[in-house]
Formats: structure tokens, sequence, C-alpha cells
């Protein structure tokens, strides 16, 4: 075993993989119509998940995306996010072997100890909410635990990154969902959004933010990036930015091939292009501060080396030899985001737990 090998072993051993975005509910929809049959086997090139990629992967917890698309009729993004939710939940009850379903942190851990895939939920923009926050507190009780603010369009709530901005951030209300995120215990993801609805929800919450999956626009300039003024402010917030594999967002000749229209040979993106984020979001935010978010089955393409779920480690050795310690790829791996979860676990109970529980 090489050195770079030993010591992600190490890591993992302390903190298996806990990623912040995947779109396997999604995927699972569109290609077998949310049949959990079969799904604890090799599920060949169609997918990027499977069990034994998560397992190969070292993969012990997931936030699964209960993701619905933005141009749909109000309330057909109510009834489609539960039908997300509703097949994590039928996936983890058909394979308790391999999955557990989890809330907290504590379950997380649980989950490590029983060798299972601990199983979170995160809804993907505020459009799933259909302008309540009724929706958004049965949500919670159902056990989402973050909601992006927006998806790809600007929302009665915040503006996004890929949107005409309608509210220069957050609107008057996307301030009383951040406050209301707060109080439910669910994380306010900062993916997707505009840099200004960063910076306004970092001024409003009084809780840990995440970045689901997003990179770093200093070294790729796409709007979907987060700026260098919000990493530095993950330190004194105590969020954690999770870094993506996507094409466009980790690789700027990607990114200008993508927007030019694909004219020419596509630009090559590797793993390194990856690892290159994460020591810039280090250096940045700093080591406590980062974590993985791939969007694995959420987009068509991955750098070379980050083909699938089954190759985590592949990057973690990557950034071993680049000279990162065990303590460090552990923070990043899982320690990170667990810390996240831990500050705001207990409100997210209380509050998940009561039906007749409301905002003050």
């Amino acid at each position: 075993m090489s050195d770079a090998a030993a010591i992600v072993r190490e890591a993992l051993g302390r903190h298996p993989i806990i990623d912040g975005h995947n779109d396997w509910a999604w995927e699972v929809r569109a290609q077998r119509d949310y049949s959990v049959e079969g799904l604890d086997g090799d599920l060949g090139d169609g997918f990027d998940t499977d069990v034994p990629r998560l397992r190969a992967g070292g993969v012990g917890g997931q936030f699964w995306s209960v993701y619905v698309e933005d141009r749909r009729a109000g309330a057909d993004h109510v009834r489609e996010t539960l039908e997300q939710i509703d097949f994590v939940h039928r996936l983890a009850a058909r394979y308790p072997q391999h999955f557990s379903l989890a809330r907290t942190a504590d379950d997380a851990e649980r989950a490590h100890a029983n060798d299972t895939i601990a199983s979170f939920l995160g809804a993907e923009g505020s459009h799933q909410l259909d302008g309540s926050l009724a929706v958004l507190r049965d949500y919670a009780r159902l056990g989402v635990r973050y909601l992006t603010l927006t998806h790809t369009l600007t929302t009665e709530f915040a503006d996004s990154a890929t949107d005409d901005p309608q509210h220069g951030g957050l609107s008057a209300r996307g301030r009383e969902l951040v406050r209301e995120l707060n109080r439910l215990g669910m994380l306010v993801d900062l993916s997707h959004v505009s840099p200004a609805t960063m910076r306004d929800a970092l001024d409003e919450t009084s809780a840990p933010v995440i970045f689901s999956h997003s990179s770093c626009r200093a070294v790729t300039d796409h709007p979907r990036n987060v700026p260098d003024d919000v990493l530095d402010r993950l330190a004194d917030n105590g969020g954690v930015v999770m870094i993506t594999f996507v094409p466009q967002f980790v690789s700027d000749a990607y990114r200008r091939w993508l927007e030019g229209g694909r004219v020419g040979e596509r630009p090559r993106v590797t793993l390194g292009d990856v690892a290159d984020h994460l020591e810039h979001a280090r250096a940045v935010a700093g080591v406590r501060h980062i974590g993985l978010g791939g969007d694995f089955d959420g987009t068509p393409r991955f750098p070379e080396g980050l083909e699938d779920t089954s190759t985590y480690p592949a990057l973690l050795e990557e950034l071993a030899r680049r000279g990162w310690s065990a303590d460090e790829l552990a923070a990043l791996s899982g320690g990170n985001i667990l810390r996240v979860l831990q500050a705001t676990d207990a409100a997210f109970e209380a509050a998940s737990s009561s039906w007749s529980r409301t905002p003050s």
C-alpha cells in the first residue's frame, strides 16, 4: 500500500465519506419509475450510483437530493417532492443491510457502527414549497435536513445564480424563510443562489450554512461557484462548502467550451481540477469548512478519475500526495458536515417532532 493510500485508509476509518448532494432518486424516477427492486446490485453505465460503487467509494453517508424541476405548476412541486422523499424511505426499508434513514449526526454515527449508509434528505429549491412555510415544516417532519434556497430560477424568496435577479439577494419573505429554517434546525443551502443571496443569507442566519454542491469562483469563473469573500465568511459562520465535481464548475476551459456551443474538441477535465478547488477552498475558508458534494447522477459527464461514486478514495489519495494529512482528510470526508449537523440537531429534533409547534 502506498503512503497516500495508507493516509486515506486512516482518514476514512475515522470518517467515511458523507457527500452533500446526489440525484440518484431523480434518476431512478426517470429510468425505473421509482421501483426499489434490483437496486442493490451493479446498475451499469446508466447510473453513477449503486450499492457496490457506494461501498467501493467509502461512502458512509449521503444527502439524497429530493429534487424536482422548477418549471412545473406549484402544487406539482410539492407532490413530486413527496414522491422523492417516499422513494428514499422505501429504499431504506427495502435494503436495511445497506441504508438507514438519518436525521442527525448521532444517526450517522450509528449507521457507521452498523455498516449502513446514513441516508439524509435535502430539498433542492424553495420552489418546492409552493410558497408555503407550512410545507417546509412538513418536510422537516419527514426528515428533510436542508433546503437549497433556489434551483436554476429565481423564486419569490431569493435570486438564483443562473436567472435574472428580482430581489437583489433575499426578499423579505426570503429572510423569513432563513429564520424559519434556523428555527427548524434545517440547514440553509446556498448552492445555486446568487452571490447577493449568499451574502444576505449569511447576514440573516443564526446557524451554520452549507453549500451542498458548489466550487470556487476564483478558480473557475462560473456563476454557480462561490466568491472568495463568501468563502472567507464561513469560518465565522461555522458552515461548510462541499466542493462539487461538475466539469463546467471545476474547469474554465470546459466552461468556455460549453458556453461557446461545444465547438472543437471537448477540453479534458480531471480529478486534479477538483483537487485544485479543494486546495483553494482550504486556503480561503479553512480546513474545517470544506466537504464533498459530487452531484453524481445530476449531470451527464464527470472528470476523468471521478466517474462515479466508487472514486472518492482516488480524490483523497491525490490530496494526500499534495500533503494533506489524515486529520485534514477526515475533516473533509465527513467530520466537518457532522459538526454542522451537531450544531443544529437539537433544534431540528425539537421542531420536527411536534405537529403542534408553531413559529414564535
